[in-house]
């Protein structure tokens, strides 16, 4: 089936979704590990420049933005499904009215956000009870962060389209590549200035500037989604829409409350310092994740056009290969996380930054819960079931506040991402495949559930063997993290592979990696 293309894109209107997929995954990993390269570098430079503060500070004011932005109210998920069926349609008139929408509401949303950034800047006070160490006046840091937020709600919307039209290639391609310039100006700033204001400024500017540019390339590509006479959503479509938005509004109240607040907990009982030390951490499950997010977010648009396109059983087989997958990726980087972050840390930022080894264990299961429900998430989202599970979403972020200041008073930092866990645990975690086995994919859930457990046993047994080869490692700082990386790498993917070998789903992903190996050796030569 061909996909809606627009400018000197219409060449690519014949490829395939795997092709769409791969094209979007190699530019996604490619960008990604430039980025985290020079990210990385400079976070160095960050820590080994500026005070533990400023981590703490930056860390702080990234977690309230993102509560702001739940004034989002998941109006992009809800456009983005929308459009997958005039898209495989080729219908313009209606992607032109959907994108229209969506630029009124995303104007109207980023006017909220400005209005509530605002009125959140006398109670900064209550949240840093202890003022940080720095000279930079904490309020105009605020308002530069709040800049940043409020100004990407009037140019990014455009990039759900290319997203829709699975040339999410073009969206990764842009954000990396600004991204990189703008790192690399913001560590010849801080060798030079010492300087968090020069820093913080680059930021802004750097994505003032990715919000216009993807913009600009959405309205080149696709021209009739400008056009001054756009005819408006009917009621019954405005309608549907909502339906769906009131459910995101939910989904998206509950991951605030579960993801951006352990920062603002961490600060009010242990202090913005405090909130510095883990951030090393959380650094290293952040890069993991986002680059295991590139690959499903890469195939998102093949996905939703796959629902849109196969039955049943197709959708289904296609759900448990992405679940192995699923596994696979975040089991074996959950095992590395556990067992190398402190020496890298060590590392990087110096041992007075290390933490005990419960800190990134727990991190590492909280990064393992979140990854393990991508898949169940994507085709919930392909699917349209917005809808299942909102109720029990906000239970998830009541429950992680109330736990979060039990468990935060008598275990510090360590009960605060206790708390994230264990809320997960009883809520999400287990609904959101509940409601695409049920409601999308018409199976016994039970099935699923006996595989996660199975996987679970699997990821204990081979951490326990990692466990007990890393303690063996007592050389220097850099010999015992390749050592642990070899460990952490072998023993997961060899254990993996002779548990799974016999399985259809890892069957179906080895011949796809043959194809792509193929792939690369013609395209050397």
């Amino acid at each position: 089936m061909g996909y809606l293309n627009g400018g000197k894109d219409q060449s690519m209107k014949e490829r395939s979704r795997t092709e769409y997929s791969l094209i979007n995954i190699f530019t996604g990993l490619l960008g990604y590990g430039l980025n985290t390269l020079v990210g990385f570098i400079c976070r160095i430079i960050f820590v080994r420049t500026l005070s533990a503060d400023y981590l703490g500070v930056n860390g702080l004011f990234s977690n309230i933005l993102s509560m702001l932005s739940l004034a989002e109210l998941g109006i992009g998920s809800a456009i983005t499904y929308a459009l997958y069926k005039p898209i495989a349609e080729n219908d313009e008139e209606k992607i032109a009215s959907l994108m229209q929408f969506y630029k009124k509401a995303y104007w109207f949303i980023g006017t909220i956000v400005a209005i509530a950034g605002l009125l959140l800047l006398p109670f900064l006070d209550l949240i840093i009870r202890e003022p940080p160490d720095i000279k930079e006046n904490l309020y105009l840091l605020y308002l530069l962060f709040l800049f940043s937020s409020v100004s990407s709600y009037f140019y990014s919307y455009k990039s759900s389209l290319l997203t829709a039209v699975q040339r999410n290639y073009i969206v990764i391609g842009y954000n990396y590549i600004v991204t990189i310039v703008q790192s690399i100006f913001q560590i010849a700033f801080l060798l030079l200035t010492h300087e968090y204001i020069s820093y913080l400024l680059i930021q802004v500017v750097g994505g003032l500037v990715y919000n216009i540019w993807i913009s600009y390339k959405a309205s080149k590509d696709y021209p009739y989604i400008n056009k001054k006479e756009i005819k408006p959503l009917s009621k019954n479509e405005k309608k549907e829409l909502f339906i769906n938005i009131k459910a995101l509004t939910v989904n998206k109240l509950s991951g605030v409350l579960v993801n951006s607040t352990d920062n603002i907990v961490i600060t009010f009982f242990n202090g913005v310092k405090t909130v510095g030390f883990a951030s090393n951490y959380t650094l290293f499950s952040s890069i993991l994740n986002t680059l295991i997010t590139q690959i499903f977010n890469a195939l998102t648009g093949s996905v939703g056009n796959l629902i849109a396109s196969s039955d049943k059983k197709t959708q289904y087989g296609f759900f448990k290969i992405l679940n192995l997958a699923n596994f696979w990726l975040y089991g074996w980087a959950a095992i590395g996380m556990t067992f190398v972050s402190s020496d890298l840390v060590q590392l990087f930022y110096g041992e007075q930054f290390v933490m005990g080894l419960k800190i990134p264990l727990i991190l590492a299961l909280n990064f393992y819960s979140i990854g393990m429900i991508h898949a169940s998430y994507t085709y919930k989202s392909t699917m349209g079931l917005f809808k299942y599970g909102q109720y029990i979403l906000i239970f998830t972020g009541i429950l992680n506040i109330l736990l979060d200041m039990i468990l935060g008073k008598f275990l510090g930092v360590f009960g605060i991402y206790l708390a994230t866990l264990i809320s997960r645990l009883l809520t999400n975690l287990w609904y959101e495949p509940y409601a695409v086995y049920k409601h999308g994919l018409k199976k016994n859930p039970a099935e699923y559930f006996i595989r996660q457990i199975l996987y679970a046993i699997v990821l204990f047994l081979t951490g326990l063997v990692c466990w007990m080869l890393c303690r063996l490692c007592n050389f220097g700082v850099i010999i015992n993290i390749l050592i642990k990386i070899v460990i952490c790498s072998v023993i997961p993917n060899v254990a993996f592979c002779i548990c799974f070998w016999k399985t259809e789903e890892l069957q179906y992903l080895l011949e796809r990696l043959k194809d792509i190996i193929g792939k690369i050796i013609r395209f050397r030569r």
